[in-house]
C-alpha cells in the first residue's frame, strides 16, 4: 500500500503557474500509473494527466500543452507544473497511484485547491 500527500495548490491569476507535488510513502518509479484528477464544484471527477512505471506521459485535450507530469524517483514525489492558468482550471487536485499487478492497489490523496482569478 501507499500514501499519498499533495500540495502545492493556492490561488494564482489567470496565465499564471503552480506546480502541484504529490508525494509518495514508498517509491513511485514501480507504481504501474500515478495520476493527476481534478473536480470542480458540481462536476465529475476528470482525469487531467498520467504518468506510468515506463514513463510515458499522458493528458487531456483541455491541459495538453500547459501540464506537464513528471516525477523524482529519489523523493518518491510526482508533480504537475500547470502553466497558463485558466478561468476552467480552478478545481481540487488528487493524485492517484494505481497497481494492477501484485501487490494490488489504488489510493487516493487528500486533494489541494487550486483556484485561479481572472
Amino acid at each position: 500500500q501507499v500514501q499519498l500527500v499533495e500540495s502545492g495548490g493556492g490561488l494564482v491569476q489567470a496565465g499564471g503557474s503552480l506546480r502541484l507535488s504529490c508525494a509518495a510513502s514508498r517509491s513511485v518509479f514501480s507504481i504501474n500509473a500515478m495520476r493527476w484528477y481534478r473536480q470542480a464544484p458540481g462536476k465529475q471527477r476528470e482525469l487531467v494527466a498520467t504518468i506510468t512505471s515506463g514513463g510515458k506521459t499522458n493528458y487531456a485535450d483541455s491541459v495538453k500543452g500547459r501540464f506537464t507530469i513528471s516525477r523524482d524517483n529519489a523523493k518518491n514525489t510526482v508533480y504537475l507544473q500547470m502553466n497558463n492558468l485558466k478561468p476552467e482550471d480552478p478545481a481540487v487536485y488528487y493524485c492517484n497511484a494505481a497497481n494492477w499487478v501484485s501487490p494490488y492497489f489504488e489510493v487516493w490523496g487528500q486533494g489541494t485547491l487550486v483556484t485561479v482569478s481572472s
